[in-house]
């Protein structure tokens, strides 16, 4: 039975037709989850996570892209919002410098760390999340792989099924549209030009998460 034949059945309800389908995907979901999150255990609980979405999602997918595609697409969203939740438990309260592609760096302002200022910094860090959600999609997920999980142009090019320069256009443009929305609400100040970034050792260079 081919993947199309599977799918059609999956969406009338057929449990073991879906069944097949993560036979089929189940690895490279896993992989993709583990690429994202260097985690073996949470990786295959992510995997899980993502093939419940996909039953539940099954009545809406339209196959403008392949069953795989949208399974890792996601995979991906499952994982962002896993590295997301795991930021803030991690209690980062006050957002890393970001840069914008092009020497501008933006820094949170010069906040002390008197505990009358917390409130103040968690409100920081909330309001570069709501920043974050205002991005398209197509801009806020590959900045968020490069940040969050820090992969390079490449892996984010294999996770995402784009071509390299994609990638980097959609990560720079989201770069920049994330400044504007951050000086706008005036949660951020330039510094000048800072030195320029080695993208072979830039890890989440950006917005620190």
């Amino acid at each position: 039975m081919t993947d199309r034949e599977l799918l059609e059945q999956a969406k009338r309800g057929s449990e073991d037709a879906f069944a097949q389908l993560v036979l089929d995907n189940q690895n490279r979901v896993y992989s993709l989850a583990l690429r994202l999150t260097g985690d073996r255990e949470e990786a295959a609980d992510l995997a899980q996570e993502a093939f419940v979405r996909a039953w539940q999602g099954l009545p809406g997918f339209q196959g403008e892209s392949s069953f795989s595609t949208w399974l890792y697409r996601l995979t991906t969203n499952v994982c962002i919002d896993y590295l997301r939740r795991q930021k803030r438990r991690e209690g980062v309260e006050r957002p890393a410098p970001l840069e914008d592609g092009e020497g501008t760096r933006i820094e949170p302002a010069d906040w002390s760390q008197e505990p009358h200022r917390q409130l103040e910094q968690r409100e920081r860090s909330q309001a570069l999340d709501r920043a974050l959600d205002r991005l398209p999609e197509h801009h806020r997920r590959p900045l968020m792989l490069r940040e969050l999980s820090g992969l390079s142009y490449r892996e984010i090019g294999e996770a995402l099924d784009l071509d390299l320069g994609t990638v980097k256009s959609r990560i720079s443009r989201a770069r920049l549209s994330l400044r504007k929305i951050l000086l706008e609400d005036g949660n951020f100040f330039d510094r000048g030009p800072s030195k320029p970034v080695n993208d072979k050792k830039e890890r989440g260079d950006a917005c620190g998460l």
